[in-house]
C-alpha cells in the first residue's frame, strides 16, 4: 500500500526533496530557544523583508553562528561550562542549540545582529525576473 502525499500527483515534478525536507520539519520538536518570525513593510523601494528573532539570553556574539547551507539557515549557540565558578544552585545551565530554517529560491539574508538577548536576522526575496523561453521542436525522419 502506497503512501499518498501532496506531492504524488505525476503533474508535481522534481519535487522530491521538497517532501523529504517537510517530512524532517514535521519530526524535529525542539523548541529551544524560542523565536518569533515577523513580515517588515517595504521602504524605501526595498521589496518587503522578514526578520527571524531568536531569544538567545546569555549567548555572546563569539557563541553564536549564523550560516546558510543550500536552502538552509542554520543558526547554532555553544557555550562552554565556566568551570572555575562554584554554583551554591545553578538554574541556568550551558546550553547548545542548533535551530535551521528552510528557505525558498531567492531568498537571501541580508543581515543579523544581537542586542539585548535578540538576535535578529533579516531576510529578503528580490523580484525574480520573469523567463519565458520558446523551445524548438526537432523532427526526425
Amino acid at each position: 500500500m502506497s503512501r499518498m502525499t501532496p506531492f504524488s500527483s505525476p503533474l508535481l515534478l522534481g519535487f522530491d526533496a521538497m517532501e523529504k525536507t517537510l517530512e524532517r520539519l514535521a519530526k524535529s520538536g525542539d523548541s529551544y530557544p524560542p523565536y518569533n518570525i515577523e513580515r517588515l513593510s517595504a521602504s524605501d523601494g526595498n521589496a518587503e523583508r522578514l526578520r527571524i528573532t531568536l531569544a538567545v539570553a546569555g549567548f555572546a556574539e563569539s557563541d553564536l553562528d549564523v550560516t546558510t547551507e543550500e536552502n538552509q539557515l542554520i543558526v547554532r549557540g555553544r557555550q562552554t561550562d565556566d568551570t572555575e565558578r562554584e554554583f551554591l544552585h545553578r538554574g541556568i545551565a550551558a546550553r547548545q542549540f542548533q535551530r535551521c530554517f528552510v528557505l525558498a529560491d531567492g531568498m537571501r539574508v541580508v543581515g543579523a545582529e544581537l542586542k539585548n538577548g535578540l538576535l535578529s536576522v533579516d531576510l529578503d526575496r528580490p523580484e525574480a525576473e520573469r523567463l519565458v523561453r520558446k523551445i524548438n521542436i526537432s523532427v526526425k525522419d
